[in-house]
């Protein structure tokens, strides 16, 4: 995978209310491999894990929100906000275009994201699974189908081919 920091776009991704620190190193360690621009956390700060081998922090911009508010304000100007959560209404992975910029979002495993999260969200994505997984493992997922879809990636709502 080639990344091109001067091709138009951008995602970042993030943890709302992270339950392990271990999760925020593998998310992050992945989002590095997969090319994110940049990492964040709302409500718990990120420790230096072991899982975070490649020392992501140091390698990309990594931000911290101490509320879901103080996220939202801060978002990068014409950023989509992708919520990831099993609800009813969300639309699968397999069916979703991804926005050229945009800031994915995850919840807790326990608790998942928070109403607002949800209402305020762009999208709302979740996978075809009977039950929630692991938030490392989402995050990573949904990176790697960003990845793959890349020459499908959507401009409100128009294919952007390479």
């Amino acid at each position: 995978m080639k990344i091109d920091n001067l091709e138009q776009g951008y995602y970042g991704i993030g943890i709302m209310h992270g339950k392990t620190p271990e999760n925020l190193g593998v998310l992050w360690r992945t989002a590095q491999n997969l090319g994110a621009n940049f990492i964040y956390t709302i409500g718990k700060r990120y420790a230096k894990q072991a899982c975070d081998t490649h020392n992501a922090v140091g390698a990309i911009p990594y931000f911290h929100y101490k509320t879901f508010e103080d996220f939202y304000s801060h978002l990068p100007k014409g950023a989509m906000v992708v919520g990831i959560e099993l609800t009813d209404s969300a639309v699968v992975l397999e069916d979703f275009k991804h926005p050229r910029n945009c800031v994915y979002l995850l919840g807790a495993e326990d608790h998942g994201l928070t109403n607002e999260a949800i209402t305020k969200s762009h999208h709302i994505v979740k996978f075809n699974t009977p039950k929630s997984l692991n938030v490392a493992v989402a995050g990573s997922i949904i990176m790697y189908d960003r990845s793959v879809k890349g020459n499908h990636v959507y401009i409100n709502g128009v294919p952007k081919e390479s």
